[in-house]
């Protein structure tokens, strides 16, 4: 999206593996928690912007939180000194996982209680930190996104506690049955990637007079549950059929976020919109990965 975006400038993509061969264009091999190795990408490539991207997330953080903390600050603090380095500014994604067991779960606000009680949780409570204080000590331009949960055709499941809803997906493309680890009524705000990354873009768009909070703002676009996306699933794909089994522990870190958050500030701040509600999202979703799985070619 940013390279259909901005033309006319360089868009380079990172990541730990050799994946240029796949996303093309401008790419780089490059491990985020290496300072020295991100400093000098940055220098190299005179970079003006940053989409700082590299975590562990829920799921795989609580399986090994030490790795966890080290790839989710310290690839941050790595690129926050990178880019105060050139001037540089940045976005940094937080998410609803942010909260806790203790902040209100209906309509949560921008502004409130965070005690979160995962790894993961923490990692991002103590970025948003450290992403205002890099604005207020050196003036460092950073932004964020509290998001929700996200569902891709192209991103496969990353070990994150809302994973059900892409893997609900794939099995009703595949014409399989699926078993869900939450249970069928856990409601957790989710968004189309589309939207996810639109919204991530235009907040670094904005102007910055505009922002009181930058990091990081609460956003929204579907109320979820299991059961509310197997029936949308379902309307699609006649048939499709999903049972539950819960997974308690992937079920205790869904009932400590919250169930709908109050995103009025990126609303007002800089104009937020989702533009994919649950069933433009179905159809899409249904569309693409039918599409990928029909084979190319041959006989």
């Amino acid at each position: 999206m940013l390279r259909d975006r901005y033309r006319d400038r360089q868009v380079l993509a990172t990541d730990i593996d050799d994946v240029g061969e796949r996303i093309g264009g401008p790419f780089m091999e490059l491990d985020g928690t290496d300072a020295d190795a991100v400093a000098r990408a940055f220098r190299e490539h005179d970079v003006g912007t940053v989409y700082h991207l590299a975590a562990l997330l829920s799921v795989t953080a609580e399986r090994d939180p030490q790795a966890a903390y080290r790839v989710n600050l310290g690839s941050l603090v790595a690129v926050l000194e990178a880019a105060r380095a050139v001037g540089a500014a940045a976005f940094v994604p937080s998410s609803i996982a942010a909260f806790g067991p203790g902040t209100p779960r209906d309509g949560t606000p921008q502004d409130t209680l965070q005690r979160p009680t995962t790894m993961y949780g923490v990692t991002k409570v103590a970025g948003e930190l450290l992403c205002d204080y890099y604005h207020a000590r050196f003036g460092l331009d950073t932004r964020g996104l509290r998001f929700p949960g996200l569902i891709s055709y192209v991103a496969e499941p990353g070990g994150g506690t809302t994973d059900y809803a892409v893997h609900m997906f794939h099995a009703a493309v595949k014409g399989e049955l699926y078993v869900c680890y939450l249970r069928p009524d856990t409601q957790i705000d989710m968004m189309y990637m589309p939207d996810a990354v639109r919204g991530a873009i235009e907040l670094m768009e904005a102007e910055g007079a505009t922002l009181e909070h930058r990091n990081a703002f609460n956003i929204a676009a579907i109320r979820l549950t299991p059961e509310r996306l197997a029936a949308a699933i379902s309307d699609a794909v006649p048939g499709f059929e999903v049972r539950y089994r819960v997974d308690e522990a992937r079920q205790a870190i869904a009932d400590s976020w919250p169930r709908s958050v109050d995103d009025g500030a990126a609303r007002t701040e800089w104009g937020w919109r989702p533009e994919y509600d649950l069933a433009a999202m179905v159809d899409d979703m249904i569309a693409q990965l039918s599409a990928r799985a029909q084979p190319v070619g041959g006989t």
